[in-house]
């Protein structure tokens, strides 16, 4: 009764007796929540703006290279004497699958190294054997210069190395590909060039390993690194050419890529562009038009350039896509010449190809010689494959494009 008068009697409004207040955050969890993931996402955009790793989230590589230790080469040199002595046997002159390791112990030209990759998004790393070969270079050779490559036809500008002729010596011989000459005076014979290569080394390299030795491959000067992949296709026994990127007519809508040859230029600055496209690689027997049609038609622009053919020794290959002044003017000044009597996979149907190659022969067993020039697509390498196993029965000789040059020059 005492607690209900109190109540009757106390101050309206007024609390006779407060308990103690609970201690409230100023904020909900679900708002700490969300200011910690916008603290989070924030230091992540800035990390991913401000931090300079170009590489960031791709798988990691890391590879240890170094030089072998003589105790190694000597521990392993009885090996390798007892591995190469059964292959030899077996297999001629080439090594067998398992050489590679056995060589690469003991320093050789086939190197065997351990690579470990390291999953960037899983940090799994996976063990991986890696082998290589590459070609033997002479040590007397100046730096800078490809394998296999006679340092005499080389002459430097300020470019780098161009071809030259020394002492009789020219690179349209010195780098043609091998061929039984004796048979082909005898037979009817066929040249098929291979062009736009070096710049896709995947199609390069098919074209390389797939297409016969006898093909010649022409490469463009535009790839990354076109060294590697003209060494690589020489070791296999093809010969090569280079192609020079000329005028077209819709030029510079339809531009052959830097450094084209024009019309409207000097003689000199013609020149000029001409080394630059020279000195991306050696070992070439030749150089051909990368498109051109209004370049090769003009006698002042392209009579400089083929008077410079004639000087480095090398020869001339027309892809016949259109009128040209080359035939005359490479005959003035007797530089080795070949013109393209069509185009293998102007139509790139496996039929289409075959009829084109079909007509060739043809046109070889009519004159004695047919020219042929392709693409390196992948149709086209088929069949030209394909074609080429047939020609013995055939009473055709495929050979490389200088040994057609030369069959047309003494016929």
């Amino acid at each position: 009764m005492a607690e209900a008068a109190d109540e009757l009697s106390a101050p309206l409004g007024r609390d006779t007796a407060r308990g103690k207040r609970r201690f409230r955050l100023p904020f909900t969890p679900m708002q700490a929540f969300a200011a910690a993931l916008g603290v989070f996402l924030a230091t992540f955009a800035g990390y991913a703006l401000f931090h300079d790793d170009p590489f960031g989230g791709e798988p990691l590589t890391r590879v240890a290279i170094g030089p072998s230790s003589g105790g190694d080469k000597a521990a392993s040199k009885s090996g390798e004497m007892s591995a190469a002595k059964p292959a030899m046997a077996s297999h001629g002159s080439e090594p067998p699958a398992n050489s590679a390791k056995e060589s690469a112990k003991g320093g050789a030209p086939s190197e065997q190294k351990t690579v470990t990759i390291i999953d960037g998004s899983s940090g799994a790393h996976h063990d991986v054997t890696i082998s290589g070969e590459t070609p033997e270079k002479d040590a007397s050779a100046p730096p800078g210069i490809m394998a296999g490559i006679d340092p005499r036809l080389l002459e430097k500008v300020r470019y780098g190395m161009i071809p030259t002729t020394f002492d009789g010596l020219k690179p349209f011989t010195a780098y043609a590909g091998e061929a039984d000459r004796a048979k082909a005076a005898k037979m009817p014979v066929v040249a098929i060039v291979v062009g736009g290569l070096g710049v896709g080394a995947a199609k390069t390299v098919e074209a390389i390993l797939k297409l016969p030795a006898a093909v010649t491959l022409a490469f463009t000067p535009y790839g990354s690194d076109p060294t590697k992949l003209v060494e690589r296709a020489r070791m296999q026994h093809h010969e090569v050419l280079l192609q020079i990127p000329m005028e077209p007519y819709d030029y510079p809508d339809n531009d052959p890529g830097p450094q084209t040859l024009l019309t409207t230029l000097a003689a000199e600055q013609n020149i000029d562009r001409l080394y630059w496209h020279l000195s991306r690689f050696q070992g070439y027997a030749g150089i051909a038009n990368f498109m051109g049609a209004r370049f090769v038609a003009t006698d002042t622009a392209m009579l400089p350039i083929v008077k410079e053919a004639a000087k480095r020794g090398l020869g001339y290959f027309d892809d016949g896509a259109s009128r040209s002044v080359a035939p005359p003017l490479t005959a003035a000044q007797a530089v080795p010449f070949a013109r393209a009597d069509l185009a293998i996979d102007a139509v790139p149907t496996s039929g289409e190809i075959d009829r084109a190659l079909g007509k060739l022969e043809d046109l070889a067993k009519e004159r004695g010689i047919a020219v042929g020039v392709a693409s390196a697509l992948p149709v086209s390498i088929e069949r030209i494959g394909a074609w080429a196993r047939t020609l013995d029965s055939h009473g055709v000789l495929l050979v490389p494009l200088t040994t057609a040059m030369t069959k047309s020059k003494s016929s």
